[in-house]
């Protein structure tokens, strides 16, 4: 006598298809997601480093030329690792903080923000290379 407690091979089957079919569906978006959430790494770095050169204006009334001379944003590296930082000024009331995914990274194969850059001219902040890879 038989006893119905169990699974068919053509019933696992039809259900590890379906689950096949959906992640495959799936995987470009939750892709994109996860490209999205790393980039969080190079926008905190150089919200760290525009912090640092504001208080370093306040107090020494220009913009630092060197990571070195921020506190609390010396590194050349974002925190997770992903981003080389990099400062560069034009000027006492200038500069530009630039995070570029590095080439042995997970960020590397973003095409579209793989340099991020953070401009301040006066006092006014322009963020690029475009809003969307600052997620806004």
């Amino acid at each position: 006598m038989r006893c119905g407690a169990g699974f068919t091979l053509v019933e696992v089957s039809v259900v590890t298809a379906i689950v096949g079919l959906l992640a495959v569906a799936g995987w470009p978006g939750f892709s994109d997601y996860l490209t999205r959430a790393r980039r969080a790494d190079a926008v905190a770095a150089l919200t760290k480093v525009q912090i640092a050169q504001e208080a370093f204006h306040a107090h020494h009334g220009l913009y630092a030329g060197q990571l070195s001379s921020l506190v609390g944003a010396a590194a050349s590296a974002s925190p997770e690792g992903r981003y080389a930082i990099v400062l560069r000024s034009d000027g006492p009331a200038h500069y530009e903080a630039l995070a570029t995914a590095r080439a042995d990274g997970p960020m590397a194969a973003d095409a579209a923000c793989a340099v991020m850059k953070l401009r301040v001219q006066d006092g006014l902040a322009d963020f690029g290379p475009t809003p969307r890879c600052w997620n806004r």
